[in-house]
């Protein structure tokens, strides 16, 4: 320590006394190694005390009073002659006392630390968690239910689904023939909206109505089908919803088994206005293959031309073969009526 090298061969006297019924007696002091050394009259050392562990009981007052640790029975008194040496312990007290551990800053440095901590897992790892959570233990029931509250939503805009009775079957057939016999049921036609086609919870694909009734060829709807199913299968249709629904309405999920209204409203016009995410060339042509379905109508039917749908058409996995047939002529026109009146 730079101040103790500063004072080491300082010395004064002052009076001493071991115990609070011990007589004062006249000692040597001086500054050891880290101590504080009493001697008699002879250099004999009486004792010698800590300067970690010296402590005034008279700060600003003279004589100074010392006592070691903390044990205010055994005094020495240090006098008007002895300032120089006051003056040195007070220096290497303060100079001690600065470099102690501080508890209480250290307290509040792991506090903010832990706080730290805290807030980043609320903001970087619990709403991933929580959102994971959920989308592992929310039921196939609870989906559909959802899916529907939100068909519910959107229909304030685009208007009831179309279900015209005799074109019902047809619609079921196009669904059974895309998605599998066990989804008959899944595939919804809106009379209006922005997007082309949508999906949500529970497995519903949504089409509008100018998907059926602008083109001439089953197979082309049949594409919109596969495709949006894609989309559906590349992400769960839950997720999208509950990022959006933030943390509080996902909690109100797991714990209730309801979404607040106003976040299914808010979702539903999201979705409405999103336009659908775009799918690899190599993707839809292996779904094509896989369901047995030409993909050029398909193409076609998104970009006229075929000019930015030009894989597609060029690499139709069922080109030069007849697939398996979507519907009849005559159920193909009863869906494009669907809508109707």
């Amino acid at each position: 320590m730079t101040a103790l090298k500063d004072y080491q061969r300082l010395e004064a006297t002052g009076l001493w006394r071991p115990a609070p019924d011990a007589q004062r007696r006249e000692v040597v002091v001086s500054l050891g190694d880290a101590t504080l050394v009493l001697s008699d009259i002879n250099d004999r050392p009486l004792t010698h005390w800590s300067l970690a562990a010296v402590e005034r009981g008279n700060p600003g007052q003279t004589p100074a009073r010392y006592s070691p640790d903390g044990d205010p029975g055994e005094e020495l008194e240090l006098g008007e002659d002895s300032k120089e040496m006051v003056a040195a312990i007070e220096r290497l007290r303060r100079e001690i006392d600065r470099r102690r551990p501080r508890q209480g800053r250290l307290r509040w440095v792991l506090g903010a630390a832990a706080l730290a901590s805290c807030a980043a897992l609320a903001v970087f790892w619990l709403p991933d968690a929580l959102v994971n959570h959920t989308l592992r233990v929310v039921p196939a029931v609870k989906r559909d239910a959802i899916g529907l509250q939100l068909l519910n939503e959107m229909s304030r805009v685009s208007g009831p689904p179309c279900r015209a009775e005799a074109s019902s079957p047809a619609l079921r057939m196009l669904a059974r023939r895309v998605l599998g016999p066990e989804r008959a049921g899944d595939v919804i036609v809106l009379r209006a909206g922005s997007r082309q086609t949508a999906h949500l919870p529970g497995g519903f694909i949504l089409l509008n109505r100018d998907v059926l009734e602008d083109n001439e060829d089953p197979e082309a709807a049949a594409g919109f089908v596969l495709a949006e199913n894609l989309r559906a299968g590349a992400r769960d249709p839950l997720e999208p919803l509950l990022r959006q629904a933030g943390m509080l309405a996902t909690g109100q999920l797991l714990t209730t088994g309801k979404l607040p209204l106003a976040e299914l409203q808010d979702y539903s016009e999201t979705l409405m206005g999103q336009a659908p995410e775009p799918l690899a060339a190599e993707t839809l042509l292996a779904a094509f293959k896989a369901t047995r379905l030409h993909s050029t109508p398909y193409a076609y039917a998104l970009d006229v031309t075929g000019e930015t749908t030009l894989p597609l058409i060029e690499a139709d996995p069922m080109a030069g073969q007849d697939a398996d047939p979507v519907m009849s002529d005559n159920d193909w026109l009863r869906l494009q009526a669907i809508c109707g009146e």
